[in-house]
């Protein structure tokens, strides 16, 4: 459903998150998700901030499922799920590369909600979008390791809120192509549609705030020169890891939309993996941390380079 709303004088100077929140009927969780992941506009231009004020004449936009819309999902028993730890509030995941997180252009089965919802149907309704019930942040296709699922609606708020706080801790192992020279470095950089290519992210001026810490694990120069890293993300962009290390002229290597695939080095996705999280249970408070060992087509790169 488009919702469109242009600010009275009576919600001038509110929080943009809370103005969703009246437009839509959703909770203020739901609608820092929905800014969180670019589907709200304001006069024009993609929100990248839940606490930024409104001003009087603003227009806020977005697309969001209408309160009670159904959405038919046919879970799948077939889809893998590796599933590293399950409670009665959330669930994480092992996602191995390839898998697909939820329904979208192009994808409408086989994805990951798909069997998480045969093995778990309790996560129907689950979240402000019920193509993506449970779903609090995602992996891209070709990236493999650990994803946070929520289980109740009380368990997705807090998460969400957790997430847009900066208190989760993802860290990413990646292999970045050429020699990085600092030992490690934070890369600041607005993240946001490519104007020439609209299916690529790209480091635009009007983009969403962005921030990738990064750290050298090891540099190896024959028979290539590459460096293995690890990326710890402090905002959750779409391809951010990947956008930010082409921007500094380290492309992941095995990322064909992203400049990093070539001959010398084949790999049939990008070298990215999620292989820390750590976070506080968002409903006991008791601390949690998980790991995840790289893929065997991972590990089989860095045996060629030793």
């Amino acid at each position: 459903m488009r919702y469109r709303e242009e600010v009275p004088e009576a919600l001038a100077g509110e929080r943009l998150d809370r103005v969703v929140a009246m437009v839509t009927g959703c909770s203020r969780a739901e609608a820092a998700a929905l800014i969180a992941d670019g589907q709200v506009r304001v006069s024009g231009a993609v929100a990248t901030s839940r606490s930024a004020r409104v001003r009087l004449g603003d227009v806020v936009e977005l697309d969001a499922p209408e309160p009670g819309a159904v959405v038919e999902l046919e879970p799948d028993p077939s889809v893998p799920v590796p599933v590293v730890h399950e409670d009665e509030h959330l669930i994480v995941v092992d996602k191995p590369a390839g898998l697909v997180v939820h329904p979208g252009a192009g994808r409408s089965a086989g994805t990951l909600v798909h069997g998480l919802l045969a093995r778990y149907p309790e996560l129907a309704g689950v979240g402000v979008d019920p193509a993506r019930p449970g779903i609090v942040h995602r992996l891209d296709k070709g990236t493999s390791g650990l994803l946070l699922v929520a289980r109740t609606p009380a368990a997705y708020e807090a998460l969400v809120a957790m997430l847009a706080a900066r208190e989760v801790h993802r860290r990413y192992r990646a292999l970045a192509w050429g020699l990085v020279e600092a030992a490690t470095g934070l890369v600041d950089a607005p993240i946001g549609r490519s104007s020439r290519e609209p299916t690529r992210m790209a480091v635009v001026e009007r983009g969403r705030e962005a921030r990738t810490r990064y750290e050298v694990l090891r540099r190896y120069r024959e028979p290539v020169e590459v460096t293995e890293l690890a990326c710890t993300l402090e905002t959750g962009r779409t391809h951010q890891i990947r956008v930010h290390l082409r921007s500094i002229g380290h492309p992941v290597v095995g990322d064909v939309r992203y400049d990093g695939a070539r001959q010398s080095l084949p790999l049939d996705r990008p070298f990215l993996h999620a292989e820390v999280l750590e976070l506080a249970h968002p409903v006991t408070g008791a601390p949690l941390r998980f790991e995840s060992a790289l893929p065997e087509d991972l590990r089989a790169v860095l045996d060629r380079l030793r």
